[in-house]
């Protein structure tokens, strides 16, 4: 291996191009809140790679929203998200300045009642896109990510309908050791078997890290998005703040972990989670 290719492992084993179109069973976390602090610092000019990336969380249900935006009792359910990601990296030869990606998500989700003592669990929608970006800067990266969601989850999970995810992403490094990561865009969404038709959606995401050794980087992240209200669903936001650490095991391999909280909303569940990331370069 190339001290080149070392480079760019070290590098995507931060940047998985990640999104959290969940089915609604377990959603509580704004779009694409998985990612992590080096999640679009992108490299170009480099031989392929393969990337797989493990994504967790834990959300306990107690709080909601309400219409007034008040937090009010929620279900009191607790539901436990993972998402396994297989990535392959490219770059064109005819243009090696631009990266590309390919990815195919597969969700497995399992929510349990407390209270009916009952649990529901299966695989989600499935998702697949591309992403493409460039450099600007030896020090930035500037991208565009779009992804399908196909309703052929598990019934007991899956939320029934056709969604398009699609955002604008960049990441700058400040400073040798301050980053900042994020991502701004919007979720397409076609009807439910059961008639309703969610609005579309916006969200943006981001993570500001310091690196205050070659291990170890703590980060703040703040998430947020709004759903138009339709005829058939109320309109809705909501705002989150959380912490992080992202550990920097390996040259290709890293471990973030993330504790996530929601600061406001209206008509939306409070997130209340513990995040996990793994991801893996080969």
């Amino acid at each position: 291996m190339t001290k080149h290719s070392s480079h760019v492992r070290h590098l995507l084993v931060g940047s998985a191009l990640i999104l959290s179109g969940l089915s609604g069973v377990a959603q509580a976390q704004t779009t694409f809140d998985v990612i992590g602090p080096h999640e679009y610092e992108l490299p170009v000019g480099f031989d392929p790679f393969n990337v797989f990336v493990q994504y967790a969380y834990v959300q306990r249900n107690n709080r909601t929203f309400n219409t007034d935006g008040d937090r009010v009792k929620g279900s009191g359910s607790t539901a436990i998200v993972g998402l396994s990601k297989y990535v392959r990296f490219w770059t064109p030869e005819s243009n090696p300045n631009i990266g590309l990606a390919y990815e195919v998500i597969v969700p497995e989700i399992s929510v349990r009642d407390h209270s009916a003592n009952t649990q529901t669990s299966g695989l989600g929608d499935p998702l697949t896109g591309f992403a493409i970006w460039y450099k600007p800067t030896p020090n930035s990266t500037l991208g565009f990510q779009s992804f399908i969601q196909i309703p052929a989850g598990s019934s007991a999970v899956s939320d029934t309908n056709w969604k398009n995810l699609s955002s604008v992403l960049w990441d700058v490094r400040l400073t040798d050791r301050l980053g900042w990561t994020a991502d701004a865009g919007f979720v397409f969404q076609g009807e439910k078997t059961n008639g309703t038709k969610p609005g579309t959606s916006f969200h943006t995401n981001h993570r500001l890290g310091y690196r205050v050794s070659y291990l170890v980087e703590p980060f703040v992240a703040l998430d947020y998005e709004r759903t138009a209200k339709t005829s058939t669903v109320a309109g809705s936001h909501v705002l989150d703040a959380g912490v992080g650490l992202m550990l920097h095991t390996f040259d290709n391999q890293s471990i973030t972990v993330r504790y996530s909280k929601s600061v406001s909303g209206e008509n939306h569940a409070a997130n209340n989670s513990l995040n996990l990331k793994y991801a893996y370069v080969w």
